[in-house]
């Protein structure tokens, strides 16, 4: 990758151009990081308690009774975002949407088994399951390059 950096007092205002061939991971993270993607916190609310959560640390969210939980090793906890709000502020190269009501993290993804009627059997490393739904098993695929074959 090469890098130019132009600093000159006579530009009005800050701009970055990207020239690449296609949009992978990197691009995407550069991109996250310009637009000041990455949410540092999310708050999650337990009974009467309303915990700082590190989004590293949270599985999944989803939805139930039209309200939004976050996963976490420490528990289950309410959530104020809509499963769109989060897909919008959390990083795109760690979140992906998974169903219509779940947002998983790809870092505490265990592994993939394919289900009933092309849809895919999503494990986590906490033992839950969840399903992809047929509509994001491409896009998911996309994401972790399953579709990418070494051809000799």
């Amino acid at each position: 990758m090469k890098v130019q950096l132009d600093v000159d007092r006579s530009h009005e205002e800050t701009s970055v151009t990207i020239h690449c061939k296609e949009v992978d991971d990197s691009i995407k993270n550069m991109l996250d990081y310009l637009n000041h993607k990455e949410a540092e916190f999310i708050v999650g609310r337990e009974g009467e308690k309303q915990h700082m959560l590190n989004p590293k640390e949270v599985h999944y969210f989803y939805t139930k009774n039209e309200a939004v939980i976050a996963a976490t090793s420490k528990g289950m906890f309410l959530v104020r975002e809509k499963l769109y709000e989060l897909e919008q502020t959390l990083p795109s190269g760690k979140f992906i949407r998974i169903s219509k009501s779940v947002v998983a993290n790809l870092y505490e993804i265990s592994h993939f088994e394919p289900s009933f009627n092309g849809t895919l059997g999503v494990f986590f490393k906490s033992g839950a399951k969840e399903y992809a739904s047929r509509h994001y098993v491409s896009k998911i695929k996309e994401v972790l390059k399953m579709n990418r074959r070494d051809r000799k």
